[in-house]
């Protein structure tokens, strides 16, 4: 084994969990999935998959086609952020209009909300620009630097994000008792339409 694997697999690890473990769009609905227990494989899936795809197109050098049109992140960025402004509007409402008996239940989800959940996981992964940058481009101009081993340190940074979002999505449930309580799942949606509102109207304000 090539006495520089371990080191590239683990600085792509800690490099690629650094960017996705801050609050953002994204990991607020896995969080919020997780904890109503609907669609939460799925999610986790779309999730680490997309990610894992935009890291191999990062060390591929993609990144160096996306600088070269700066109009691509103009369009996802308006794009992106008014999908979030939208969501977020969406769990405020809940947040100040609960719907009946809104706390946590562990009955199976519907097909419609799995359907929703995957289309709402997909739009949230492909529409946010903060996605390219920091995955397509940054990680992927980290991993040139590391020149034959790029490959294993984006297999590192692959590795962290499933991680990431297996604990976040299947970790969640561990606040089952707590969000039973449709008080709780107020303070949940108020948190996440604070977060989709905020970086929707970034997006847009910076894609402008």
């Amino acid at each position: 084994m090539n006495s520089g694997f371990l080191p590239a697999a683990a600085a792509g690890f800690g490099t690629g969990l650094s960017l996705i473990v801050a609050i953002g769009a994204q990991n607020a609905f896995v969080l919020r999935q997780g904890v109503r227990r609907q669609a939460v494989f799925a999610v986790v899936g779309i999730c680490a998959v997309s990610d894992a795809l935009l890291i191999a197109l990062g060390v591929a050098g993609l990144g160096t086609v996306i600088t070269a049109w700066p109009g691509a992140m103009t369009v996802v960025g308006l794009a992106g952020g008014g999908f979030l402004i939208c969501y977020g509007l969406l769990a405020a409402r809940r947040a100040l209009r609960p719907a009946p008996g809104q706390g946590l239940t562990t009955d199976g989800a519907a097909a419609g909300s799995v359907r929703g959940a995957v289309l709402t996981c997909l739009a949230l992964t492909w529409l946010n620009p903060h996605v390219y940058l920091d995955t397509v481009l940054l990680l992927g101009s980290v991993a040139a630097d590391r020149g034959p081993l790029r490959w294993i340190f984006g297999l590192g940074a692959m590795v962290a994000s499933l991680v990431w979002f297996t604990a976040l999505g299947y970790g969640a449930r561990l606040l089952g008792d707590a969000l039973s309580r449709p008080g709780t799942w107020r303070a949940l949606d108020g948190f996440v339409a604070a977060i989709m509102l905020a970086m929707g109207t970034m997006l847009v304000v910076r894609a402008l």
